[in-house]
């Protein structure tokens, strides 16, 4: 199976993106809700973060405190560390699980930090959901309520948008209206089910879908 990495910057688009290709059929598989799930009350995942980080982040119902724990982790590289050692190999291992269990031409793995982890190895091709910069600080602003400054210290904590865009196999560009970001997604759905349905599943030419 043709497993395809979406990956791109915060208030890119990527669920608008994902949301469509489950729309075609697609099976999507996404690492943020998977994050949610394997802190729930009760998980292993849970009891983990509160031996490192203490009761503090944890809300009055039981339930992680997920501004509490950001707050106490972004701005200390250390901590955020030790808070990716705890998740990330519960994220991966659910991940694949899930991979294992598809029978699809090709699947998509939504991960928001696919270049600045290793996630990017579970995958074949890495899909990048492209938007200028200006137009996720707004998108942001809009959608958390933060405000310009804060937007601009979460995109640059990020990977940069020129990173994202040389390591991308596929771009679809999310600067426009959802009717032309439609059309890029049905270009590349026909292209995905064309190269999954090839004898080797693999190629490494880099096609470049809404690029401006």
């Amino acid at each position: 199976m043709l497993v395809i990495g979406l990956t791109g910057g915060i208030a890119s688009g990527k669920t608008t993106v994902s949301d469509r290709f489950a729309a075609l059929g697609v099976p999507v598989i996404d690492t943020d809700r998977i994050a949610r799930e394997v802190v729930a009350p009760g998980t292993e995942g849970l009891h983990r973060l509160v031996q490192a980080f203490g009761s503090g982040v944890l809300l009055a119902d039981g339930q992680l405190d997920r501004g509490a724990l950001r707050q106490r982790v972004f701005s200390d590289p250390a901590e955020r560390g030790r808070l990716e050692g705890i998740l990330h190999p519960l994220i991966r291992e659910t991940a694949l699980a899930r991979l294992a269990a598809l029978d699809a031409p090709y699947a998509i793995v939504v991960v928001p930090l696919l270049l600045e982890t290793d996630f990017h190895t579970l995958v074949q091709r890495i899909l990048v959901v492209d938007a200028e910069e200006h137009l996720q600080r707004r998108r942001l602003q809009e959608r958390d309520g933060c405000s310009a400054e804060e937007a601009g210290r979460i995109l640059a904590a990020q990977a940069s948008r020129r990173r994202r865009r040389q390591a991308a196999n596929d771009i679809l560009c999310n600067n426009d209206d959802l009717d032309a970001l439609d059309r890029q997604i049905r270009e590349l759905h026909r292209r995905y089910l064309t190269l999954a349905a090839a004898a080797d599943g693999s190629v490494d030419d880099h096609c470049r879908t809404g690029q401006n």
